[in-house]
């Protein structure tokens, strides 16, 4: 037993001298390539069983020539380790290359090409995250890019819809500063209309503003969605009216939601008056409530005859203004952007589809 122990204790003496020397060169090696890592890898686990071996040789005091057999052997052994271990290392730090090349396509703004070649179980991990984090972000350029084109679009509309109520009003006030207005009651009531059209758009950008910047408080209480379709409705009949367009909510339910009332109201009404601006005289405008699972669906239905199918995915961008059927009289585009802020903003959602003869824009909210 105690030879048994012996032997053990020099057996290990060899082989920890033997991984410490290791260890060393692979804190030495370690910004190298993963071929050299391996390399010592392999020639630490031969040269410590050769360093074991030979201790426990000695101290048995074998025959020079069993002790040039063990030698040979092991010699043998580490050759074919090294040479195993180069060719491993080689051949994942191709692989390794390969990736880096394909990475190296993603952050110059490509599009990430997975390498063909087979790898290793992380390298293969790695790839898939790689493949999943190009698409986030081909989505995200996307959106990017679209938010681009819209604010570039709301500057140019921006500028053109207060370019022109403003040059009316300075020729206005010039005719009335002139006294070359033959009528200034009509004149004062013209510029009256355009200052508050004006005030209006500045009024639908300060709030997009905030609504952007996150800054939009909200004073949420419970109240029953059928009195706020009542109040919407109440608000646009004017609008209706003058339009010939007719409104009807027969069809709400009574529930109740947690909401703020200010805000949800701008919501219908800004849904309600693009509903009315776009349906036709003699038509209809209908507005419905009905519960759904967890959530509340309001809905507001025109005859505006229907927007593109490729244009429903940009309805709520800012600044979106649709086709030339679609062109409103007034505004910059900024009403269903305001829609879908504060009613997101209320942990909800704003669709839009097309029905037979126009449009539904539906607003689900939760229910309180």
């Amino acid at each position: 037993m105690t030879d048994v122990l012996l032997i053990a204790l020099l057996a290990f003496l060899g082989a920890a001298a033997a991984g410490l020397l290791g260890a060393l060169a692979l804190r030495l090696s370690r910004r190298r390539s993963l071929v050299v890592s391996l390399t010592v890898v392999a020639a630490v686990a031969v040269t410590a069983m050769l360093a074991g071996t030979l201790a426990v040789a000695w101290a048995m005091f074998l025959s020079p020539h069993d002790l040039t057999v063990v030698t040979t052997v092991v010699a043998m052994a580490a050759v074919v380790s090294l040479v195993t271990a180069m060719l491993l290392g080689r051949w994942v730090a191709a692989r390794s290359r390969d990736l880096t090349l394909a990475a190296r396509s993603l952050g110059d703004g490509g599009t990430f090409a997975a390498p063909e070649a087979p790898a290793t179980a992380e390298l293969a991990a790695l790839t898939r995250e790689l493949a999943t984090t190009s698409a986030k972000l081909d989505s995200s350029r996307e959106r990017e890019r679209a938010l681009e084109t819209s604010r570039r679009e709301l500057v140019a509309w921006i500028s053109h819809d207060l370019r022109t109520p403003l040059a009316g009003l300075r020729a206005m006030s010039e005719a009335l500063e002139d006294g070359m207005a033959v009528d200034s009651g009509r004149y004062l009531r013209q510029i009256r209309t355009e200052v508050e059209r004006m005030n209006d758009m500045v009024g639908d950008l300060f709030q997009l503003s905030r609504i952007h910047a996150g800054s939009l408080v909200l004073a949420p209480t419970r109240i029953s969605v059928h009195d706020l379709v009542d109040d919407a409705l109440a608000g646009a009949d004017p609008v209706a009216r003058s339009h010939g367009v007719r409104l009807v909510g027969d069809r709400v339910e009574a529930v109740p939601v947690e909401v703020d009332g200010k805000e949800m109201s701008r919501v219908l009404g800004n849904l309600l008056i693009n509903a009315i601006r776009r349906t036709p005289a003699d038509g209809t405008v209908a507005v419905a409530a009905h519960r759904a699972g967890a959530g509340v669906v309001l809905s507001v239905t025109d005859g505006c005859g229907g927007i593109p199918e490729e244009d429903l995915p940009r309805v709520f961008d800012t600044g979106w203004r649709g086709t030339h059927a679609r062109t409103p009289p007034a505004g910059a585009g900024l009403g269903l952007a305001i829609v879908r802020g504060i009613v997101e903003a209320h942990a909800g959602r704003a669709e839009v589809r097309n029905v037979t003869g126009g449009c539904c824009f539906e607003v689900t909210l939760p229910v309180a």
